[in-house]
């Protein structure tokens, strides 16, 4: 996926307050030293532009969030919106986020650190020579597995039919444990309680297209 790049965003995101800096010096210490509370931690990898993850945080307090994003340019909307929330005064205490790829995590994560992951919209990759790329293939679930607590789930949401399928056959074929799954979310009557939705969540929702989901445990 090419996106385009923003001058100064990278400057944007070092400089700013709600990205943190050097994560790894918080591994195993997120909870005590980072957000200085012993609340869960939820994670959005490939968050865009933050508007799951902020509204999400407002209306779950009692959790600490973090959103990873690895372009700057796209992290820096992200930020901006926070910014422009709280300026109407909304509390993000409990929400930060990380400018790191996501094959680095275990080394900002420690063991049984995370209680959720969320996956939204990820990029599909549609190639056959992509498909270690894409955020649901066994090289990244034994990713999440090194952080993830026993108990803990990911919670994947796509309108891809074929990569809905691909995550299917990958959650299975690495051993992980499939909690729910729906192919028309929105119509869901268990599933969609609660639902918050993501950009293109409310983009392609507003075209037809159904959304698939699925929660699953390592």
């Amino acid at each position: 996926m090419r996106l385009r790049h923003i001058a100064g965003s990278e400057d944007f995101v070092l400089q700013s307050d709600a990205a943190v800096r050097e994560p790894a010096r918080f591994r195993g210490r997120w909870k005590e030293d980072f957000f200085r509370n012993h609340a869960p931690i939820h994670i959005e990898i490939g968050m865009g532009k933050g508007r799951f993850l902020t509204e999400l945080s407002l209306l779950h307090p009692e959790i600490n969030f973090l959103g990873i994003e690895r372009y700057d340019s796209v992290l820096m909307k992200a930020i901006q919106r926070r910014k422009r929330a709280e300026k109407e005064g909304a509390d993000f205490s409990n929400l930060s986020f990380l400018s790191i790829d996501a094959r680095l995590l275990p080394e900002v994560f420690s063991e049984n650190e995370i209680s959720r992951i969320y996956l939204n919209f990820s990029d599909p990759w549609p190639k056959t020579r992509q498909k270690n790329r894409r955020l649901t293939s066994p090289v990244f679930l034994r990713i999440y597995r090194s952080f993830l607590k026993a108990e803990g789930e990911l919670r994947f949401k796509t309108d891809n039919e074929a990569l809905f399928r691909y995550s299917l056959e990958s959650i299975s074929s690495s051993g992980w444990s499939l909690l729910e799954k729906t192919e028309d979310l929105h119509r869901d009557p268990v599933l969609s309680r609660g639902n918050v939705m993501t950009e293109y969540e409310k983009k392609f929702s507003e075209r037809g297209n159904p959304i698939f989901a699925l929660y699953a445990r390592p």
